[in-house]
């Protein structure tokens, strides 16, 4: 008697079991993101019941408002400055010095087909959130909004508090960030995979061991609104001149090349000898580069090699960045034209400079030489200017706002 009913209960388990297995399964890495975003995941998804915590739904309240404003403010004039401006863009996009920044690279470049991504911050990791206590998933999507704070109101993030916002609990790392980008964008993802570089560039998945020096990352699959498939990758990396040698980026760069580069709020870092093998490889493979003053210097580009379209205004670099004053830049900004978004360390729509180059066809034999042709001319005294208005960010929101 009590033998059928042990069957029975043991069946009823194993089902049980097998349900919950298939719903774990449901979770996909489009309805994470679009959760993580803040927009309703799929209808059959496990993450549904969450959508129902109230902080939950204050969270998407949130990133609705400031997408929609950010969409309106830059998003959508720089995809009309770059459709006027960019005749023939070319397949793959670099994006040194990024952090987990999509955003500007989808709106700068939005019909790359692939996307490479290259800064210090580990790609981290983004668990099954069905299976993490409530109070971590609200602590991740706390976090979350903390690490956009600087980028949807000024254009770019603060490395110092992307840091310790990105190491916070379980959901860590860029990868969440990559998330709520692509989701925001309009983007669905059908794959995530950990990747890794040797230090010859072969790209290494699974178990396979890459070897020492390796260069770790993600590559995400995902497609927009067209349907086509298109590849993201983000690998955390040195781009220093010993860590750049050392590891396999470039080289796997290189075989994706030449490609479009986009530079912003890069801490003048490519000024500085100390980071000149990812300078001089940017512009050796570079079809176009666009970039506020922060980039590459004009001293560094070879006049016979490039043409140069300035926009906007050059007001010189924020006070964080003593010394980084461009002469030649300055005079090549006498004949910008004017352009209705903000981008870079100064993000006011009348105070940005954006530089578009572009790489003559055939040039790349130019003499060597011709590269001091924008070297910046002895300092000489000047006359004093009134200092530019510094960044002063706006009234305090749901979250901190970071200097």
């Amino acid at each position: 008697m009590f033998r059928p009913m042990r069957i029975a209960a043991v069946a009823l388990a194993l089902l049980a079991a097998a349900i919950s297995s298939t719903r774990a399964a449901e979770v996909t890495f489009d309805d994470t993101a679009r959760f993580l975003a803040g927009m309703q995941p799929s209808a059959d998804s496990p993450l549904v019941a969450l959508t129902r915590d109230p902080s939950w739904q204050h969270h998407a309240k949130f990133f609705d408002g400031a997408f929609a404003q950010l969409e309106q403010r830059q998003l959508s004039t720089i995809r009309s400055w770059s459709d006027l401006n960019l005749a023939a863009p070319r397949p793959t996009m670099f994006y040194f010095f990024s952090g987990p920044d999509f955003l500007y690279a989808n709106a700068f470049y939005s019909k790359a087909s692939t996307y490479v991504l290259g800064a210090l911050e580990p790609a981290g990791a983004v668990p099954d959130l069905t299976r993490l206590p409530r109070g971590s998933v609200n602590a991740a999507l706390y976090n979350v909004e903390r690490s956009l704070g600087s980028i949807l109101s000024f254009s770019f993030f603060i490395t110092k508090q992307m840091k310790v916002d990105l190491h916070a609990n379980q959901v860590n790392g860029t990868l969440p960030i990559l998330y709520v980008f692509l989701a925001r964008s309009g983007k669905t993802i059908r794959n995530v995979e950990t990747v890794a570089l040797d230090d010859k560039g072969g790209v290494h998945t699974g178990n396979d061991n890459p070897g020492p020096n390796a260069t770790r990352g993600v590559r995400i699959t995902f497609a927009g609104a067209d349907g086509e498939a298109r590849t993201l990758y983000y690998f955390s990396t040195d781009l220093s001149n010993s860590g750049a040698r050392a590891a396999g980026f470039l080289k796997f760069c290189e075989t994706l090349g030449p490609g479009n580069s986009l530079l912003k709020s890069a801490s003048y870092l490519l000024h500085a000898g100390n980071f000149t093998v990812a300078r001089d490889w940017l512009l050796a493979n570079s079809a176009t580069i666009i970039q506020d003053d922060s980039g590459i210097p004009l001293a560094n580009y070879n006049a016979r090699q490039w043409r140069f379209f300035p926009f906007g205004r050059y007001l010189g670099p924020i006070s964080e960045f003593p010394g980084r004053y461009q002469e030649r830049y300055a005079e090549l900004f006498t004949r910008a034209q004017p352009i209705d978004f903000g981008v870079g360390y100064r993000w006011r729509t009348h105070e940005s400079n954006l530089l578009l180059s572009v790489k003559i066809p055939g040039s790349e034999a130019a003499p060597a030489a011709e590269t001091t042709s924008f070297a910046e001319p002895q300092p000489k005294p000047r006359p004093k200017r009134p200092r530019p208005p510094e960044p002063i960010p706006p009234p305090p929101g749901r979250f901190f706002w970071f200097r």
